[in-house]
């Protein structure tokens, strides 16, 4: 008899039917640790719920098909109407269903809601990034609409929904839910909001204007509403634009094109060209646009943190699956000591960026509740988290699909979309640079933020003889701030790198708290993963895998 030539033995079991929440040891703990009993027990419930939807093979195969098939613009209708829509697949609309009936767009309305919103947006993003765009901004909106109350008691409930209802058929008031998007940035300026030309005109009625301009990035464009900035008369102002007005007419809102994106397939990122006729409320005071819309901005740059720690903790969880199910030179790949060393090198980042966004969310809520503290430990701690934590996740995404080898560089191994996706928090709310200007105003401005950040990582003063060194060298670093703008990414990547460890050295595990404080901030530490020093490092492995046998 002809042996086959097709039995297929020592290939990897899909990663499914797993607890994506409970099976994250770093998430699960750290969130019980920062919330009451009480809350851990109702909330986790919910989040265990959703982990074990996020590991399904369902939902897997809605990621796959919403970035199989991305979305297409319908300029008009066959009958020559304009209609400027974006017609998704139905695994999109699968997915951010999901994500609205979860809580992911309501964080206002539970205790410790930033918290735990949060720790199931890490959750649900592993599934699939995209649909994670207008899930943020509609969750991120509803601070910058309480500057007019009258406005934000009419949309308040409905981006807070747990109900997605798609389509423009209607107003948004007469459906169960709505999202929200935003348009910022225009071509002539990019990150600097201040030479946007899109323009603004009263129109009579109080708060309503019409305007005229180009946004040159309009993300989700399928949504119910939009923040914009335009220039008014008192100048740069936050303004909300319905799709659909109150009396059911469509709101002029000219889609020019979708953007071809690097990654993000799924999501539509658009160009739009307001007329003359394009109708908007505005939010807040005219003249103070950026104040009022950086409230916002604060939410979603939170969410690049979380969401580029939910990519890395993915591309992890799958480099540990497969080198625990792929042999190789006589044994497991996970067996092999340099293997071993290159994951739990890359299970150090990971922690440290979960156990990061973490700590930030609970102090969003914290400050909401009233804490100085935590309020200006976000001044300076956000834009530096944001800085650091996104560069991190290209690298891990890279580093993670090599170890699958071959096999990674294909799109069914689910690693090529994660790395085609992990650049896009660096970018989004503001680039590296940005980032690093930001917590540098906040150095020579707030003194409460610096003091707050000291505050915050003594709390592991005398703890680990490396980490007190780093932070000797960043008061060292800080105290001649002349021309520091040139330096301003070595000081911010050293704000991170500190407070990472000072919750890693409070938090984890003795043997992830001595391997990060030996590379990251000892430098005992080359120029690519897997060059840790040594250590307990099977142990780190063993904590990062999400089925551990």
């Amino acid at each position: 008899m002809t042996p086959s030539t097709h039995t297929v033995t020592n290939q990897v079991p899909p990663l499914i039917d797993y607890d994506v929440f409970g099976q994250d040891a770093v998430l699960s703990e750290g969130f019980a640790r920062l919330v009451t009993p009480e809350a851990a027990a109702e909330a986790g419930a919910e989040l265990t719920e959703l982990g074990r939807a996020a590991g399904s093979a369902e939902a897997a195969e809605w990621g796959r098909l919403a970035n199989e098939n991305p979305p297409v613009l319908r300029v008009f209708d066959p009958r020559g109407h304009r209609i400027d829509e974006v017609e998704f697949h139905p695994a999109w609309h699968q997915l951010l269903d999901r994500a609205v009936s979860s809580g992911l767009t309501d964080a206002w309305t539970w205790p410790s809601g930033q918290l735990r919103r949060t720790a199931g947006f890490l959750v649900w993003s592993q599934v699939e990034a995209g649909h994670g765009c207008p899930v943020s901004m509609t969750h991120a909106a509803v601070p910058a609409l309480r500057a007019t109350p009258e406005l934000a008691a009419v949309w308040e409930p409905l981006l807070t929904s747990h109900r997605y209802q798609p389509g423009l058929d209607v107003p948004a008031t007469a459906k169960a839910g709505a999202v929200a998007g935003m348009g910022m940035t225009e071509k002539q300026g990019g990150s600097d909001v201040r030479a946007n030309t899109t323009r603004a005109e009263p129109a009579g009625d109080p708060g309503l204007y019409r305007l005229t301009g180009h946004k040159w990035f309009c993300s989700a464009p399928m949504s119910d509403v939009f923040l914009v900035l335009a220039q008014a008369p008192g100048g740069l102002s936050c303004f909300l634009l319905p799709r659909v007005l109150p009396d059911g007419t469509r709101n002029s809102f000219r889609l020019q094109r979708l953007k071809d994106k690097l990654g993000n397939r799924s999501n539509a990122s658009s160009e739009v060209e307001f007329d003359g006729e394009t109708l908007a409320w505005l939010v807040g005071e005219e003249g103070r646009g950026v104040r009022t819309i950086i409230e916002m901005v604060a939410a979603t740059r939170l969410d690049c943190v979380t969401g580029s720690a939910a990519i890395m903790r993915q591309a992890v969880a799958r480099a540990t699956h497969h080198a625990a199910h792929r042999s190789a030179f006589g044994g497991p790949l996970i067996d092999k000591p340099l293997m071993t060393n290159v994951l739990a090198d890359l299970a150090l980042e990971s922690e440290a960026a979960t156990a990061l966004a973490l700590r930030l969310a609970a102090a969003v809520d914290a400050a909401a509740d009233g804490s100085a503290h935590d309020r200006h430990l976000l001044r300076l701690a956000l834009p530096a988290a944001k800085y650091w934590v996104t560069k991190r996740c290209t690298p891990v995404a890279a580093e993670a699909l090599e170890c699958l080898g071959g096999n990674g560089y294909v799109e069914e191994s689910g690693l090529p979309r994660l790395l085609r996706e992990s650049p896009l928090n660096s970018l989004w709310e503001g680039s590296g640079n940005v980032q690093a200007l930001d917590a540098l105003r906040a150095l020579q401005r707030e003194p409460g933020a610096l003091n707050a950040y000291l505050v915050e990582v003594g709390q592991a003063a005398g703890a680990d003889h490396r980490l007190d060194a780093a932070l000797k060298d960043l008061l060292t670093e800080l105290s001649d701030l002349e021309g520091v703008e040139a330096r301003a990414r070595r000081v911010v990547e050293r704000l991170a790198l500190v407070l990472q460890g000072s919750l890693l050295v409070r938090h984890a595990p003795p043997e992830v708290a001595d391997a990060f404080c030996a590379s990251r901030l000892g430098r005992n530490w080359g120029d690519s993963f897997g060059t840790l020093p040594g250590g307990s490092l099977t142990a780190v492995v063993e904590r990062a895998r999400p089925l551990p046998e």
